[in-house]
């Protein structure tokens, strides 16, 4: 859905946020709303209704705020969504589903495919097509991807979950190497648990799943659930003016689990 702003370089910046009707992504369309973007929610077509009274609670709050339905899987919805807007500053490729329990000795891939086909796959079409149009804007932008803690250390029962994130690091990596030429900086955020909906149902999916979780919060650092506030804060500096020098990075936020 395009926004309708029409302003060249100097007019207002807009950012897109994949999986932004909940959580994590929510907030960060919320602070980047709040830094002056006009913020295009993005979520799935089950999610329409979340999208657009969280659209509608924005421009009450007198943000500019539309809503783009896609599934970032697919490459020729995440193609046409990205080519509908008039313009394109900021991409947040935060959309995700989490496996379940899963360990290199089962006998079953189950959620293996799924899981890469939107993490993996997602990221890379979301880089992609953001990518081509801010080459073609010609001014640059800011590419902001979704790792995760267990992208920089595994954890029991991670198995599928974990690669994706792994993979979204590299993939970071290597869009930062080939679009830092075109004024593009391109890097990733690492959240520990976060108290987000797909924590949430994931801790509820198991007795396994919750013992993990609570593991993890005993040995972080702080010793507390981050909550997704924190992570659209440092959404909000990556993309800013004062992070043009940072690129190809994966940023831990995770309250003192992984130290580097």
């Amino acid at each position: 859905m395009a926004i309708d702003t029409t302003a060249p370089a100097g007019g207002q910046k807009v950012a897109l946020v994949t999986g932004s009707a909940n959580g994590i992504g929510k907030a960060i369309v919320q602070k980047l709303a709040a830094d002056g973007y006009a913020v295009v929610i993005n979520d799935l077509e089950a999610n329409k209704e979340k999208a657009e009274a969280f659209a509608a609670e924005l421009k009450k709050q007198g943000h500019k705020a539309s809503v783009a339905l896609a599934d970032v899987s697919d490459f020729e919805q995440v193609k046409n969504m990205v080519n509908s807007l008039d313009r394109l500053d900021v991409m947040v490729a935060n959309a995700a589903v989490v496996a379940p329990v899963d360990f290199i000795t089962d006998d079953h891939i189950d959620g293996w495919q799924k899981t890469f086909d939107v993490n993996l796959k997602g990221h890379l079409l979301c880089y992609k097509f953001a990518a081509i149009k801010m080459i073609a804007q010609g001014w640059g932008g800011r590419i902001i991807g979704a790792s995760s803690i267990v992208g920089r250390k595994p954890e029991p029962g991670r198995m599928t979950y974990s690669a994706t994130k792994w993979a979204i690091r590299g993939l970071t990596q290597q869009a930062a190497f080939e679009l830092g030429k075109h004024k593009i900086t391109v890097n990733c955020y690492a959240p520990g648990l976060i108290n987000s909906e797909l924590a949430q149902q994931y801790m509820a999916s198991s007795p396994v799943a919750a013992e993990m979780m609570n593991a993890v919060i005993n040995t972080s650092a702080v010793g507390r659930i981050g909550e997704p506030e924190e992570v659209a804060a440092l959404v909000s500096f990556l993309v800013s003016d004062g992070a043009g020098f940072i690129t190809g990075q994966t940023v831990s936020i995770d309250g003192g689990i992984v130290f580097t």
